[in-house]
């Protein structure tokens, strides 16, 4: 399988949340996809619990039929506090950064039924009928995080493009609905959608300076 070789740290600052950049005509094939899965399963998880499951999309159908879920969530999304040029609004030179995110979320959101496959991620249980549910979602991402983060990694190497999503989760029910994902006992966490990209040169993003939010001791 072709890889980018990049080093280790070049992997970790130059994996983007990639939406415009994806190749929506490019076919993916299912071996690379499995190879990326292969890394992600040895990512740790609590109590080498294993608890996750990886659901690939790739029929044309299923995935038109869950975008337009996905378009739905996102109006609501376009009209609410949590969209991007809400975000940051005491730092004014953030302002154009948000809008292009704004710009590229919306892309996504039109094209997602052309994006070749989807990732959905999802572990056993449901978190949302815990007893103490702080401590449950803490255990339930903290072993499941790692092993997506693994992926996109991976995928990055073999020049693949993710971003991490969660629109689709307000229809949960009816995306289980269209994948026979059993409901009541396991919980969908996000949808990785995954294509080749147009290109390869990717950068580091400009970030908050440790200074501003590293707390030695105590906050």
């Amino acid at each position: 399988m072709a890889k980018l070789n990049l080093s280790a740290d070049e992997v970790l600052t130059t994996t983007r949340a990639v939406r415009k950049r994806l190749d929506l005509d490019r076919p993916v094939d299912m071996s690379v996809i499995t190879e990326c899965l292969e890394i992600a399963t040895q990512a740790p998880s609590g109590s080498n619990s294993q608890g996750w499951h990886f659901v690939i999309v790739r029929d044309a159908k299923k995935r038109e039929a869950i975008a337009r879920l996905y378009q739905q969530s996102f109006a609501e999304y376009l009209v609410g506090p949590s969209q991007p040029t809400k975000r940051h609004l005491d730092s004014p030179d953030m302002a154009q950064t948000q809008q292009r995110v704004l710009s590229s979320a919306k892309y996504l959101a039109d094209n997602l039924a052309r994006v070749p496959a989807y990732l959905i991620p999802c572990g056993n249980g449901r978190i949302d009928k815990a007893e103490n549910p702080h401590m449950m979602q803490a255990g339930f991402y903290g072993s499941l995080l790692p092993a997506v983060w693994s992926f996109m990694l991976a995928a990055r190497e073999r020049g693949l493009g993710t971003c991490w999503t969660t629109l689709h989760l307000k229809f949960e029910e009816e995306v289980a609905d269209i994948l026979s994902i059993p409901f009541e006992s396991v919980t969908q966490t996000a949808l990785i959608p995954i294509a080749y990209t147009k290109g390869t040169d990717f950068k580091s993003a400009p970030r908050k300076p440790l200074d501003d939010i590293v707390h030695f001791d105590g906050w």
